[in-house]
């Protein structure tokens, strides 16, 4: 079962009404531990001299990882974070009172 809408957007750090109308937003069960990785990076943000953010502190990773216990495919698990993290500051940059 797929997490409410709202709590969604707040895991990819996103804000209300980011991810449009939809109600529900589906994960496939291979790429949920990226997403639960991507939710507990949200404070290791590198904020650029705009004040705005530019990328997540990929140094954080392995500790992150070692904490949830993550196994499997790592870099495969490293690609998906990547794919959230440009989507994010897409939003943002499209967006910039954000």
């Amino acid at each position: 079962m797929a997490p409410p809408h709202d709590e969604t957007e707040r895991l990819l750090g996103l804000q209300p009404g980011d991810l449009g109308s939809t109600q529900v937003v589906a994960v496939w069960p291979e790429n949920w531990p990226a997403v639960e990785v991507f939710a507990a990076l949200q404070t290791q943000w590198t904020v650029g001299p705009s004040g705005r953010p530019c990328g997540l502190r990929y140094e954080a990773l392995p500790v992150v990882l070692d904490l949830l216990g993550v196994a499997g495919d790592r870099a495969e698990l490293f690609a998906g974070l990547c794919v959230m993290e440009r989507a994010v500051l897409a939003v943002l940059r499209r967006n910039p009172t954000r």
